[in-house]
């Protein structure tokens, strides 16, 4: 079976004013490293619930990082067949 990265995914959260952000980074095959990026916003009339925000942003962060592996293994893939892949979440 062929491994197609290793380690954990890691998502750190920081927040800038009222905005929680979020990086996803995994490393893949010969070291490659790709990261994922999310941001979530509050209301000015919402209560300051910071899990909340970290979710989101987190969320959308692992999406970013499941997008662009997906793009990732559709350009492989293209590259092998020489035909254009059509991959979904």
């Amino acid at each position: 079976m062929t491994r197609v990265g290793h380690g954990p995914v890691e998502t750190p959260l920081h927040e800038e004013g009222r905005e929680p952000r979020a990086e996803a980074h995994m490393t893949r095959n010969h070291g490659i490293k790709v990261s994922g990026h999310g941001l979530a916003r509050r209301n000015p009339d919402d209560r300051k619930v910071t899990e909340i925000g970290e979710e989101i942003a987190a969320a959308r962060a692992l999406s970013d990082l499941a997008h662009k592996l997906l793009s990732a293994a559709a350009g492989e893939i293209e590259t092998i067949t020489h035909e254009r892949a059509h991959l979904h979440l």
